[in-house]
Protein backbone atom coordinates (compact mmCIF):
# COMPACT_ATOMS: atom_id res chain seq x y z
CA UNK A 1 0.00 0.00 0.00
CA UNK A 2 1.42 3.90 -1.00
CA UNK A 3 1.96 5.78 2.36
CA UNK A 4 1.51 9.52 2.24
CA UNK A 5 3.42 11.58 4.95
CA UNK A 6 1.61 14.70 6.30
CA UNK A 7 -1.47 15.89 6.94
CA UNK A 8 -1.69 18.44 3.92
CA UNK A 9 -0.55 15.72 1.18
CA UNK A 10 -3.20 13.12 3.05
CA UNK A 11 -5.77 16.21 2.68
CA UNK A 12 -5.49 16.50 -0.90
CA UNK A 13 -5.75 12.80 -1.62
CA UNK A 14 -8.89 12.46 1.00
CA UNK A 15 -10.60 15.36 -0.32
CA UNK A 16 -14.18 14.13 -2.50
CA UNK A 17 -17.35 15.35 -3.37
CA UNK A 18 -20.26 13.17 -2.01
CA UNK A 19 -21.96 10.40 -4.76
CA UNK A 20 -21.26 7.01 -5.30
CA UNK A 21 -17.47 7.04 -7.82
CA UNK A 22 -17.33 5.02 -10.37
CA UNK A 23 -14.11 5.36 -13.12
CA UNK A 24 -15.25 4.89 -16.94
CA UNK A 25 -16.28 1.92 -18.33
CA UNK A 26 -13.30 -0.78 -18.63
CA UNK A 27 -12.34 -1.69 -22.37
CA UNK A 28 -13.99 -5.64 -21.25
CA UNK A 29 -17.50 -3.89 -19.89
CA UNK A 30 -17.49 -1.98 -22.94
CA UNK A 31 -17.56 -4.70 -25.08
CA UNK A 32 -19.60 -6.74 -23.04
CA UNK A 33 -22.36 -3.99 -23.53
CA UNK A 34 -21.79 -4.16 -27.01
CA UNK A 35 -22.64 -7.52 -27.20
CA UNK A 36 -25.22 -6.99 -24.95
CA UNK A 37 -27.33 -4.10 -26.84
CA UNK A 38 -25.61 -4.60 -30.05
CA UNK A 39 -23.65 -1.04 -30.32
CA UNK A 40 -21.23 0.88 -28.27
CA UNK A 41 -23.02 2.25 -25.23
CA UNK A 42 -21.99 3.58 -22.08
CA UNK A 43 -23.91 2.46 -18.59
CA UNK A 44 -25.76 5.58 -18.07
CA UNK A 45 -27.51 4.91 -21.63
CA UNK A 46 -27.61 1.42 -21.13
CA UNK A 47 -29.56 1.31 -18.35
CA UNK A 48 -31.80 3.88 -19.13
CA UNK A 49 -32.67 1.86 -22.29
CA UNK A 50 -33.27 -1.23 -19.93
CA UNK A 51 -35.88 1.06 -17.79
CA UNK A 52 -37.58 2.05 -21.46
CA UNK A 53 -37.97 -1.68 -21.86
CA UNK A 54 -38.80 -3.12 -18.55
CA UNK A 55 -41.43 0.14 -18.43
CA UNK A 56 -42.87 -0.97 -22.03
CA UNK A 57 -42.52 -4.73 -22.47
CA UNK A 58 -42.77 -5.57 -18.96
CA UNK A 59 -42.11 -9.46 -18.04
CA UNK A 60 -41.05 -9.79 -21.33
CA UNK A 61 -38.19 -7.60 -21.03
CA UNK A 62 -37.37 -9.26 -17.95
CA UNK A 63 -37.05 -12.59 -19.05
CA UNK A 64 -34.73 -11.15 -22.09
CA UNK A 65 -32.33 -9.14 -20.02
CA UNK A 66 -32.23 -11.98 -17.50
CA UNK A 67 -31.06 -14.42 -20.32
CA UNK A 68 -28.67 -11.58 -22.12
CA UNK A 69 -26.92 -10.75 -19.15
CA UNK A 70 -27.06 -13.07 -16.46
CA UNK A 71 -27.17 -16.15 -18.60
CA UNK A 72 -29.99 -17.49 -17.04
CA UNK A 73 -33.05 -18.69 -18.75
CA UNK A 74 -36.06 -19.01 -16.33
CA UNK A 75 -39.14 -20.12 -16.38
CA UNK A 76 -40.60 -18.38 -13.87
CA UNK A 77 -39.64 -14.65 -12.73
CA UNK A 78 -41.05 -15.20 -8.62
CA UNK A 79 -39.26 -17.65 -6.71
CA UNK A 80 -41.74 -20.53 -5.39
CA UNK A 81 -42.68 -21.02 -1.78
CA UNK A 82 -41.77 -24.25 -2.41
CA UNK A 83 -38.40 -23.71 -3.67
CA UNK A 84 -37.58 -21.76 -0.26
CA UNK A 85 -38.55 -24.15 1.72
CA UNK A 86 -36.53 -26.86 -0.25
CA UNK A 87 -32.92 -24.41 0.41
CA UNK A 88 -33.06 -25.41 3.85
CA UNK A 89 -31.88 -28.75 2.74
CA UNK A 90 -28.83 -27.16 1.04
CA UNK A 91 -27.34 -25.00 3.55
CA UNK A 92 -25.33 -26.25 6.49
CA UNK A 93 -27.46 -25.81 9.85
CA UNK A 94 -24.56 -23.86 11.02
CA UNK A 95 -25.17 -21.21 8.76
CA UNK A 96 -28.65 -21.40 9.53
CA UNK A 97 -28.44 -21.02 13.33
CA UNK A 98 -26.11 -18.14 12.44
CA UNK A 99 -28.71 -16.36 10.47
CA UNK A 100 -30.74 -16.90 12.99
CA UNK A 101 -28.51 -15.01 15.70
CA UNK A 102 -27.69 -12.29 12.89
CA UNK A 103 -32.03 -11.95 12.69
CA UNK A 104 -32.81 -11.83 16.31
CA UNK A 105 -30.14 -9.40 17.01
CA UNK A 106 -30.75 -6.87 13.85
CA UNK A 107 -34.78 -7.27 15.00
CA UNK A 108 -33.72 -6.08 18.76
CA UNK A 109 -31.63 -3.16 17.35
CA UNK A 110 -34.60 -1.64 15.38
CA UNK A 111 -37.13 -2.72 18.11
CA UNK A 112 -35.40 -0.58 20.31
CA UNK A 113 -35.15 2.48 18.09
CA UNK A 114 -39.24 1.65 17.18
CA UNK A 115 -40.31 1.93 20.78
CA UNK A 116 -38.05 5.78 21.15
CA UNK A 117 -39.61 6.91 18.05
CA UNK A 118 -42.86 5.99 18.47
CA UNK A 119 -42.88 6.69 22.10
CA UNK A 120 -41.71 10.01 21.27
CA UNK A 121 -44.82 10.84 18.67
CA UNK A 122 -47.57 12.95 19.60
CA UNK A 123 -50.63 12.47 21.06
CA UNK A 124 -54.03 12.23 18.67
CA UNK A 125 -55.00 15.46 17.45
CA UNK A 126 -51.59 17.50 17.22
CA UNK A 127 -48.35 16.63 16.30
CA UNK A 128 -47.90 14.18 13.65
CA UNK A 129 -48.83 10.85 12.93
CA UNK A 130 -46.35 8.00 11.86
CA UNK A 131 -47.24 5.74 9.23
CA UNK A 132 -45.82 2.77 7.34
CA UNK A 133 -45.19 2.46 3.69
CA UNK A 134 -47.34 -0.24 1.86
CA UNK A 135 -44.75 -2.14 -0.05
CA UNK A 136 -41.28 -2.01 -0.32
CA UNK A 137 -38.69 -3.44 -2.76
CA UNK A 138 -34.95 -5.01 -0.97
CA UNK A 139 -32.35 -5.67 -3.40
CA UNK A 140 -29.74 -8.66 -1.96
CA UNK A 141 -26.60 -7.93 -4.98
CA UNK A 142 -25.38 -11.48 -6.66
CA UNK A 143 -22.98 -11.78 -9.26
CA UNK A 144 -19.34 -13.12 -7.73
CA UNK A 145 -20.88 -13.91 -4.55
CA UNK A 146 -24.28 -13.69 -2.44
CA UNK A 147 -25.39 -11.69 0.09
CA UNK A 148 -27.61 -13.55 2.62
CA UNK A 149 -26.65 -10.93 4.63
CA UNK A 150 -27.86 -7.68 2.96
CA UNK A 151 -31.59 -9.92 3.19
CA UNK A 152 -31.51 -9.44 6.72
CA UNK A 153 -30.22 -5.95 7.17
CA UNK A 154 -32.66 -4.74 4.66
CA UNK A 155 -36.02 -6.98 4.76
CA UNK A 156 -36.07 -6.83 9.30
CA UNK A 157 -35.95 -3.27 9.55
CA UNK A 158 -39.13 -2.46 7.31
CA UNK A 159 -40.51 -5.84 8.88
CA UNK A 160 -39.95 -3.64 12.29
CA UNK A 161 -41.78 -0.93 11.09
CA UNK A 162 -44.46 -2.24 9.61
CA UNK A 163 -44.38 -2.72 6.06
CA UNK A 164 -47.12 -4.55 5.21
CA UNK A 165 -45.36 -6.20 2.16
CA UNK A 166 -41.54 -6.76 1.35
CA UNK A 167 -40.12 -7.95 -1.79
CA UNK A 168 -36.88 -9.15 -2.33
CA UNK A 169 -34.67 -9.08 -6.14
CA UNK A 170 -31.88 -10.51 -6.40
CA UNK A 171 -29.56 -11.92 -9.57
CA UNK A 172 -30.06 -15.73 -10.66
CA UNK A 173 -27.09 -17.67 -11.23
CA UNK A 174 -26.56 -19.05 -15.16
CA UNK A 175 -29.09 -22.21 -14.00
CA UNK A 176 -31.57 -19.60 -13.34
CA UNK A 177 -31.57 -20.66 -9.21
CA UNK A 178 -31.18 -17.63 -6.42
CA UNK A 179 -28.25 -18.96 -4.11
CA UNK A 180 -30.08 -21.23 -1.12
CA UNK A 181 -28.36 -19.07 1.50
CA UNK A 182 -30.16 -16.39 0.25
CA UNK A 183 -33.56 -17.72 0.18
CA UNK A 184 -33.29 -19.23 3.74
CA UNK A 185 -32.37 -15.47 4.72
CA UNK A 186 -35.63 -14.81 3.01
CA UNK A 187 -37.71 -16.89 5.08
CA UNK A 188 -35.88 -15.84 8.23
CA UNK A 189 -36.74 -12.34 7.94
CA UNK A 190 -39.93 -13.20 6.74
CA UNK A 191 -39.74 -11.31 2.95
CA UNK A 192 -43.23 -12.09 1.11
CA UNK A 193 -42.10 -12.63 -2.53
CA UNK A 194 -38.93 -13.40 -3.78
CA UNK A 195 -37.79 -12.75 -7.49
CA UNK A 196 -34.68 -13.96 -9.70
CA UNK A 197 -33.79 -10.56 -11.02
CA UNK A 198 -30.89 -8.30 -10.92
CA UNK A 199 -29.37 -5.14 -12.03
CA UNK A 200 -31.36 -2.63 -13.37
CA UNK A 201 -33.97 -4.30 -15.01
CA UNK A 202 -34.91 -5.46 -11.14
CA UNK A 203 -35.04 -1.72 -10.40
CA UNK A 204 -36.99 -0.67 -13.24
CA UNK A 205 -39.44 -3.75 -12.04
CA UNK A 206 -40.11 -2.49 -8.43
CA UNK A 207 -40.35 0.98 -10.01
CA UNK A 208 -43.15 1.03 -12.67
CA UNK A 209 -44.20 -2.81 -11.61
CA UNK A 210 -44.95 -5.69 -14.59
CA UNK A 211 -47.70 -8.52 -14.42
CA UNK A 212 -45.41 -10.31 -12.27
CA UNK A 213 -43.42 -7.80 -10.46
CA UNK A 214 -45.60 -5.47 -7.64
CA UNK A 215 -44.64 -1.48 -7.85
CA UNK A 216 -43.57 -0.67 -4.80
CA UNK A 217 -43.40 2.64 -2.50
CA UNK A 218 -39.41 2.35 -1.83
CA UNK A 219 -36.15 0.70 -2.94
CA UNK A 220 -33.12 0.02 -0.56
CA UNK A 221 -30.27 -1.91 -0.46
CA UNK A 222 -26.75 -2.07 -2.46
CA UNK A 223 -25.91 -2.65 -5.78
CA UNK A 224 -23.56 -2.40 -9.00
CA UNK A 225 -23.06 0.40 -10.90
CA UNK A 226 -25.80 0.02 -13.34
CA UNK A 227 -28.18 -0.66 -9.83
CA UNK A 228 -26.89 2.83 -8.61
CA UNK A 229 -27.41 4.25 -11.84
CA UNK A 230 -31.13 2.53 -12.24
CA UNK A 231 -31.83 4.34 -8.69
CA UNK A 232 -31.25 7.33 -9.61
CA UNK A 233 -33.00 7.27 -12.68
CA UNK A 234 -36.19 5.90 -10.68
CA UNK A 235 -35.80 8.50 -7.80
CA UNK A 236 -38.87 10.06 -7.54
CA UNK A 237 -41.62 7.48 -8.92
CA UNK A 238 -40.41 5.67 -5.95
CA UNK A 239 -38.46 6.44 -2.87
CA UNK A 240 -34.81 5.20 -2.09
CA UNK A 241 -32.56 4.83 0.67
CA UNK A 242 -29.40 5.96 -0.71
CA UNK A 243 -27.43 5.39 -3.70
CA UNK A 244 -24.39 3.15 -1.70
CA UNK A 245 -21.18 2.97 -4.16
CA UNK A 246 -18.01 0.44 -3.28
CA UNK A 247 -17.43 -0.39 -0.14
CA UNK A 248 -15.10 1.88 2.26
CA UNK A 249 -12.95 1.45 5.36
CA UNK A 250 -11.12 4.04 7.03
CA UNK A 251 -8.58 3.29 10.49
CA UNK A 252 -7.69 5.06 13.05
CA UNK A 253 -4.81 3.59 14.79
CA UNK A 254 -2.03 4.52 16.93
CA UNK A 255 0.84 2.73 18.25
CA UNK A 256 -1.48 0.73 20.39
CA UNK A 257 -3.45 -0.63 17.79
CA UNK A 258 -2.79 -4.50 16.71
CA UNK A 259 -0.96 -4.38 12.99
CA UNK A 260 -2.88 -7.59 12.64
CA UNK A 261 -6.23 -6.79 13.25
CA UNK A 262 -5.59 -3.49 11.03
CA UNK A 263 -4.24 -5.47 8.30
CA UNK A 264 -6.86 -8.17 8.27
CA UNK A 265 -9.52 -5.46 8.63
CA UNK A 266 -8.15 -3.08 5.75
CA UNK A 267 -8.18 -6.41 3.78
CA UNK A 268 -11.55 -7.76 4.64
CA UNK A 269 -13.26 -4.17 2.49
CA UNK A 270 -10.38 -4.88 -0.54
CA UNK A 271 -11.90 -8.06 -0.98
CA UNK A 272 -15.24 -6.88 -1.48
CA UNK A 273 -14.72 -4.98 -4.73
CA UNK A 274 -11.55 -3.37 -7.22
CA UNK A 275 -13.37 -0.04 -6.11
CA UNK A 276 -13.52 -0.75 -2.78
CA UNK A 277 -11.35 2.09 -0.66
CA UNK A 278 -9.04 0.94 2.17
CA UNK A 279 -7.16 3.81 4.45
CA UNK A 280 -5.48 3.75 7.18
CA UNK A 281 -4.24 6.92 9.02
CA UNK A 282 -1.87 6.72 12.29
CA UNK A 283 0.14 9.24 14.03
CA UNK A 284 2.72 6.26 14.23
CA UNK A 285 5.79 5.48 11.35
CA UNK A 286 6.18 2.02 13.28
CA UNK A 287 2.47 1.16 12.86
CA UNK A 288 2.28 2.28 9.07
CA UNK A 289 5.10 0.33 8.30
CA UNK A 290 4.22 -2.96 10.13
CA UNK A 291 0.27 -2.97 8.80
CA UNK A 292 1.84 -2.71 5.04
CA UNK A 293 3.75 -5.92 6.03
CA UNK A 294 0.62 -7.37 7.50
CA UNK A 295 -1.13 -6.51 4.63
CA UNK A 296 1.41 -8.11 2.24
CA UNK A 297 1.35 -11.82 4.21
CA UNK A 298 -2.07 -11.55 4.94
CA UNK A 299 -2.98 -11.10 1.10
CA UNK A 300 -1.12 -13.88 0.24
CA UNK A 301 -3.50 -17.35 -0.49
CA UNK A 302 -6.63 -15.37 -0.05
CA UNK A 303 -9.39 -16.54 -2.13
CA UNK A 304 -10.27 -13.44 -3.18
CA UNK A 305 -6.52 -12.32 -3.71
CA UNK A 306 -6.65 -10.52 -7.41
CA UNK A 307 -9.49 -8.50 -6.16
CA UNK A 308 -8.58 -7.17 -2.97
CA UNK A 309 -4.91 -6.58 -4.50
CA UNK A 310 -6.21 -4.29 -6.77
CA UNK A 311 -8.84 -2.85 -4.73
CA UNK A 312 -5.31 -2.06 -2.34
CA UNK A 313 -3.44 -0.88 -4.99
CA UNK A 314 -5.59 1.79 -7.22
CA UNK A 315 -7.33 2.79 -3.68
CA UNK A 316 -5.41 1.83 -0.54
CA UNK A 317 -3.55 4.22 1.27
CA UNK A 318 -1.89 4.51 4.95
CA UNK A 319 -1.33 8.50 5.80
CA UNK A 320 1.00 9.13 8.72
CA UNK A 321 -0.37 12.24 10.32
CA UNK A 322 0.96 14.46 13.23
CA UNK A 323 -1.72 12.77 15.96
CA UNK A 324 -5.17 11.65 16.44
CA UNK A 325 -6.72 14.88 16.09
CA UNK A 326 -5.20 15.55 12.81
CA UNK A 327 -6.69 12.18 12.07
CA UNK A 328 -10.34 12.92 12.99
CA UNK A 329 -10.04 15.97 10.99
CA UNK A 330 -9.28 14.03 7.78
CA UNK A 331 -12.21 11.57 8.81
CA UNK A 332 -14.55 13.71 9.06
CA UNK A 333 -13.61 15.65 5.73
CA UNK A 334 -13.58 11.69 3.87
CA UNK A 335 -16.88 11.08 5.52
CA UNK A 336 -16.52 6.69 5.48
CA UNK A 337 -19.06 4.20 5.27
CA UNK A 338 -17.28 2.51 8.11
CA UNK A 339 -15.09 4.08 10.82
CA UNK A 340 -12.61 2.11 13.13
CA UNK A 341 -11.11 3.54 16.07
CA UNK A 342 -8.32 1.27 17.11
CA UNK A 343 -6.63 4.12 19.77
CA UNK A 344 -5.98 4.91 23.22
CA UNK A 345 -8.71 5.98 25.37
CA UNK A 346 -11.27 5.54 22.00
CA UNK A 347 -14.39 7.00 23.77
CA UNK A 348 -12.84 10.17 24.32
CA UNK A 349 -13.33 10.90 20.56
CA UNK A 350 -16.40 10.14 19.92
CA UNK A 351 -18.04 13.41 20.51
CA UNK A 352 -15.32 14.68 17.90
CA UNK A 353 -17.10 12.94 14.87
CA UNK A 354 -19.15 14.23 12.75
CA UNK A 355 -19.18 12.50 9.76
CA UNK A 356 -19.44 8.22 9.31
CA UNK A 357 -21.75 5.97 8.49
CA UNK A 358 -20.65 3.76 11.73
CA UNK A 359 -17.98 3.92 14.00
CA UNK A 360 -16.53 0.93 15.54
CA UNK A 361 -14.92 1.43 18.77
CA UNK A 362 -11.22 -0.13 20.30
CA UNK A 363 -9.90 -3.22 18.61
CA UNK A 364 -12.30 -6.50 18.92
CA UNK A 365 -15.26 -3.96 17.10
CA UNK A 366 -14.09 -5.51 13.31
CA UNK A 367 -16.39 -4.31 10.56
CA UNK A 368 -17.24 -8.01 9.79
CA UNK A 369 -19.22 -8.03 12.61
CA UNK A 370 -21.38 -5.10 11.83
CA UNK A 371 -21.57 -6.40 8.42
CA UNK A 372 -23.54 -9.81 9.97
CA UNK A 373 -24.31 -10.04 13.26
CA UNK A 374 -24.19 -6.52 15.50
CA UNK A 375 -27.13 -5.49 14.71
CA UNK A 376 -27.41 -1.92 12.91
CA UNK A 377 -27.51 -2.14 9.03
CA UNK A 378 -24.56 -2.50 7.19
CA UNK A 379 -26.75 -0.56 4.25
CA UNK A 380 -24.18 2.62 5.02
CA UNK A 381 -23.93 5.30 3.49
CA UNK A 382 -20.42 5.52 0.67
CA UNK A 383 -19.00 8.37 -1.43
CA UNK A 384 -19.07 10.69 1.14
CA UNK A 385 -22.52 10.80 1.63
CA UNK A 386 -22.27 10.30 5.44
CA UNK A 387 -22.05 14.25 5.70
CA UNK A 388 -26.11 14.37 5.30
CA UNK A 389 -27.40 10.87 5.24
CA UNK A 390 -27.87 7.95 7.65
CA UNK A 391 -27.67 4.00 7.87
CA UNK A 392 -30.82 2.37 6.95
CA UNK A 393 -33.39 2.36 9.79
CA UNK A 394 -36.59 1.77 10.83
CA UNK A 395 -37.30 5.73 9.63
CA UNK A 396 -36.44 4.42 5.71
CA UNK A 397 -39.55 2.65 6.37
CA UNK A 398 -42.21 5.03 7.75
CA UNK A 399 -43.64 8.19 6.94
CA UNK A 400 -44.84 11.18 9.07
CA UNK A 401 -48.65 13.07 8.61
CA UNK A 402 -48.53 16.78 10.13
CA UNK A 403 -51.71 16.60 12.38
CA UNK A 404 -53.62 20.32 12.88
CA UNK A 405 -56.51 21.14 14.84
CA UNK A 406 -56.89 24.80 16.21
CA UNK A 407 -58.70 25.03 19.35
CA UNK A 408 -61.12 28.44 19.56
CA UNK A 409 -58.66 30.15 22.62
CA UNK A 410 -55.47 29.91 19.61
CA UNK A 411 -57.89 30.70 16.70
CA UNK A 412 -57.61 34.87 16.98
CA UNK A 413 -53.95 35.57 17.56
CA UNK A 414 -52.96 32.49 14.80
CA UNK A 415 -55.62 34.26 12.51
CA UNK A 416 -54.82 37.36 12.44
CA UNK A 417 -51.37 37.06 12.14
CA UNK A 418 -52.14 34.27 9.03
CA UNK A 419 -53.90 37.15 7.78
CA UNK A 420 -51.94 39.88 7.54
CA UNK A 421 -48.86 37.69 5.75
CA UNK A 422 -51.07 36.28 3.57
CA UNK A 423 -51.94 40.14 2.56
CA UNK A 424 -48.34 40.92 2.60
CA UNK A 425 -47.99 37.94 -0.23
CA UNK A 426 -50.36 39.39 -2.20
CA UNK A 427 -53.12 36.39 -1.50
CA UNK A 428 -56.63 38.30 -0.46
CA UNK A 429 -58.04 34.79 -0.79
CA UNK A 430 -56.18 33.33 1.57
CA UNK A 431 -56.56 36.27 4.21
CA UNK A 432 -60.47 36.01 3.93
CA UNK A 433 -60.79 32.19 4.61
CA UNK A 434 -59.36 33.02 7.98
CA UNK A 435 -60.72 36.33 8.37
CA UNK A 436 -64.19 34.68 7.68
CA UNK A 437 -63.67 32.48 10.91
CA UNK A 438 -62.50 35.50 12.60
CA UNK A 439 -65.70 37.35 12.20
CA UNK A 440 -67.36 33.97 13.11
CA UNK A 441 -66.24 34.75 16.57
Amino acid sequence: MRIIEGFQPAKSVLSRQPGAEFPPASPALRQRMKEIFGTEINPEQAVGQIINEVRSRGDAALFDYTLKIDGAKLASLEVSKKQIASAYQEVDEELVLALQLAAERICSFHLEQKRSIWSSAAKPGSGQLIRSLERIGAYAPGGTACYPSTVLMTAIPARVAGVKEVILVTPPKSNGAVPPPTLVAADIAQVDRVFSIGGAQAIAALAFGTESVPKVDKICGPGNIFVVLAKKLVYGIVDLDGLQGPSEVLIIADETANPQYCAADLLAQAEHDPLASAILITPSSWLADEVNQEVEQQLKGLERQAIAAESLQNRGMIAVVADIDEAIELANLYAPEHLCLMIRKADAYIDQISNAGCIFIGGNSTVVLGDYVLGPSHVLPTGATARFSSPLNILDFIKLISLVNVDEASLPQLGRAASIIARAEGLEAHARAVERRLKAK
